[in-house]
């Protein structure tokens, strides 16, 4: 028997991640009553049922109910009943624009603005998000992606990491990406734009990259980089941190930043612990 508690952060695709596990077999339980959770527990594990998969979706909208999930998890893990809880975030400005697409209330809310509400629902969330297993910030995540993602934890149990890093290169010339949380400049290194058979070419070229990685500054660089990113990430996540977005940038942002954006991303991949993602947001500029 598997169960999963899909929980997390009003408008970060809770509702898609359910039925996304509906399509996986999961037997499907939206805003269950918090009380009826080790019920719902018991009835999955000792009833003679043909249910060995199922997904419940709690949250805010349990309203006081919510202050009473510990007590709850605390019966099922006493009675041997084990769990998973998939925590489902987003940025708050992301939160934001959705609710404003969509039109919806906040649940959270009331006559207060949209930025309140979910400032609110992230505290009495906490406890919850500690708590998790799994933690999906969909922020700039296709739904392909999220599919892709509960694919791997809940059908081919694979390990997955709740830190999701991406490398970006960017070019100041088109302003400094406003989700950065750390920017590193690369326009010290010599520029290929000058070198009249590489101006055209980006660094994913080889010969760029020999061209950028030929200079001696670029290797003491990348080993420093990789050295100091490696040293951030564990105690990122130790803050509760799941996401991080690094930015590497030169004028353009096809060559000197993808080449070295491209490094960086070879060095870090090596790491199982967490996910890596790699994306230029200039080359094509």
């Amino acid at each position: 028997m598997r169960l999963v508690i899909v929980t997390g952060m009003s408008g970060a695709g809770k509702v898609s991640a359910l039925k996304i596990l509906e399509d996986m077999g999961y037997y499907c339980v939206d805003n269950l009553p918090i009380p009826l959770l080790p019920t719902f527990a018991e009835l999955v594990y000792t009833q003679n049922t043909e249910i060995t998969k199922a997904a419940i979706g709690i949250d805010i909208r349990n309203g006081n109910g919510l202050k009473d999930i510990g007590g709850c998890l605390e019966k099922m893990e006493a009675a041997g009943y084990q769990y998973e809880i998939l925590f489902m975030d987003a940025s708050d400005s992301t939160l934001i624009k959705r609710y404003k697409e969509t039109r919806r209330v906040h649940p959270m809310t009331g006559d207060r603005r949209i930025d309140k509400g979910i400032e609110e629902e992230r505290i009495q969330l906490a406890f919850l998000k500690k708590k998790a297993n799994y933690i999906i910030d969909t922020s700039q995540l296709l739904i392909r992606e999220l599919n892709q993602n509960l694919d791997q934890i809940f059908m081919q149990n694979q390990k997955f990491g709740n830190m999701v890093v991406t490398v970006l290169s960017f070019g100041f010339k088109y302003g400094i990406p406003t989700d950065a949380d750390l920017v590193f400049d690369v326009r010290f290194l010599p520029n290929p734009y000058y070198v009249e058979q590489l101006k055209t070419k980006t660094g994913n070229d080889r010969e760029v990259q020999e061209f950028v990685m030929g200079c001696a500054q670029a290797e003491e660089f990348l080993a420093k980089l990789t050295d100091m990113v490696e040293f951030l990430i564990p105690n990122y996540v130790l803050e509760g941190k799941n996401r991080l977005v690094i930015g590497i940038g030169c004028t353009g942002g096809k060559h000197r930043s993808v080449t070295i954006a491209n490094r960086l991303y070879e060095q870090l991949r090596k790491q199982s612990e967490y996910r890596v993602k790699i994306e230029h947001r200039d080359i094509g500029r």
